[in-house]
C-alpha cells in the first residue's frame, strides 16, 4: 500500500488549508481512515477519523474547525481545515485508523503545515 499527502504550506493564523491523500495497492474503500499530525519531538498525533460508512471522528483540539471527508471512487481522503492556528503547524500524515496493520504497514512521507501567527 501506498499513500501520498498533498496539500500542506504556509498560511496566515485564522486562514485555511485543504490536505488530501492518495492511497493505492489496496480496496480503499473498506478501510476506516485517519488524519494524523507530528511535531519534532513529540508524539503523533491523531486528528481525524472516517470509517467505510463515512461516519466521523474528531481530536479534542480540532473539532469544529477541521473536516474530514472521502472520496471512495478517486481513493481519496481529504483533510479541510479552518481557523488554523499556530499550534496546528505540524506534518501531517494519513493512515488506516489501524496503522501497523496490514496492508497499512508503514507510513507516508507527509504534508507540512505551517500557521504564522
Amino acid at each position: 500500500v501506498q499513500v501520498v499527502e498533498s496539500g500542506g504550506g504556509l498560511v496566515q493564523s485564522g486562514g485555511s488549508l485543504r490536505l488530501s491523500c492518495v492511497v493505492s495497492g489496496t480496496i480503499f474503500s473498506v478501510y476506516a481512515m485517519g488524519w494524523y499530525r507530528q511535531v519534532p519531538g513529540k508524539q503523533r498525533e491523531y486528528v481525524a477519523g472516517i470509517n467505510s460508512s463515512g461516519h466521523t471522528n474528531y481530536g479534542d483540539s480540532v473539532k469544529g474547525r477541521f473536516t474530514i471527508s472521502r472520496n471512495n471512487a478517486e481513493n481519496t481522503v481529504y483533510l479541510q481545515m479552518y481557523s488554523l492556528k499556530p499550534e496546528d503547524t505540524a506534518v501531517y500524515y494519513c493512515n488506516s485508523l489501524t496503522p501497523g496493520e496490514p496492508p497499512f504497514t508503514s507510513w507516508g512521507l507527509g504534508t507540512q503545515v505551517t500557521v504564522s501567527s
